[in-house]
């Protein structure tokens, strides 16, 4: 019975591979994941191994590390203002939920579906990474850098941390984080190069739209929280690379 297992089947090398680097992330001395997010990572990250491989694996990795990382940027400075990420930055599962949801519906629905469909799902996993690391970005460096930080909606000058404010810095961070890892996802052959300009794009549009949300909606609904907003961005972020290829696909063959 041992004997026929196979130890190739990404499934397991999945369950194996998480199972050593959340060990690893738990006994770590900066905790950048609570236990109970440890347990949701390990989910995603098994599922995100054993449907796109090692592929799929390095982009929710990047993503994670690079998120963390910038949420740790001028963490003093935040949490004396108090606008720094709660738990110091610690992610717990709506964390881990409000930023993969979306990634993990379109990495799981690439079993189901031809290869034309894959290829649009897999846009649209890039995509929302791309979108959440770009609002994470942005946010965390203009909390820590932003000189000058203005309310989407208006204009108006507002103090950092304020919800719906951006600012120039924050916004080009952003800009820069998601071209970084929607090279990552060309390199890694999910999308082809003019996919990676539909995900800096669409992450773009959908970060901006985030900051909308944030300064029109957000205070006024108490169900629309900050893992509920996330949801609503990275999935605007997939639909919009994704209906940017499908009017480029159909302009080009009418052209």
């Amino acid at each position: 019975m041992f004997s026929q297992i196979n130890f190739f089947n990404p499934w397991l090398i999945g369950i194996e591979l998480n199972t050593i680097l959340l060990a690893i992330v738990f006994f770590a001395p900066k905790k950048l994941l609570t236990p109970a997010g440890i347990f949701h990572a390990w989910i995603l990250g098994v599922l995100v191994w054993g449907t796109l491989g090692w592929q799929g694996y390095l982009i929710v990795g990047f993503y994670f590390i690079v998120g963390s990382g910038v949420t740790r940027i001028g963490i003093k400075e935040k949490e004396t203002l108090g606008i720094a990420e709660k738990r110091s930055g610690a992610r717990g599962p709506e964390n881990v939920w409000g930023s993969a949801l979306t990634g993990a519906i379109c990495a799981l629905s690439t079993l189901f579906v031809d290869i034309t469909l894959q290829q649009l799902l897999l846009l649209g996993y890039v995509a929302s990474f791309a979108t959440k690391l770009s609002d994470t970005t942005a946010s965390e460096v203009g909390k820590a850098y932003g000189k000058r930080t203005f309310l989407i909606t208006t204009l108006k000058p507002v103090p950092r941390g304020t919800e719906g404010a951006v600012s120039l810095e924050g916004t080009l961070a952003g800009i820069f984080a998601s071209i970084a890892i929607s090279i990552l996802g060309w390199q890694a052959n999910l999308i082809n190069a003019i996919g990676l300009i539909w995900c800096v794009i669409a992450a773009f549009i959908a970060t901006n739209l985030e900051s909308v949300i944030g300064a029109t909606l957000q205070s006024k609904l108490n169900w629309m929280t900050n893992e509920v907003v996330n949801i609503i961005n990275t999935s605007i972020g997939a639909i919009v690379a994704i209906i940017l290829a499908l009017v480029s696909k159909q302009l080009l063959s009418l052209g």
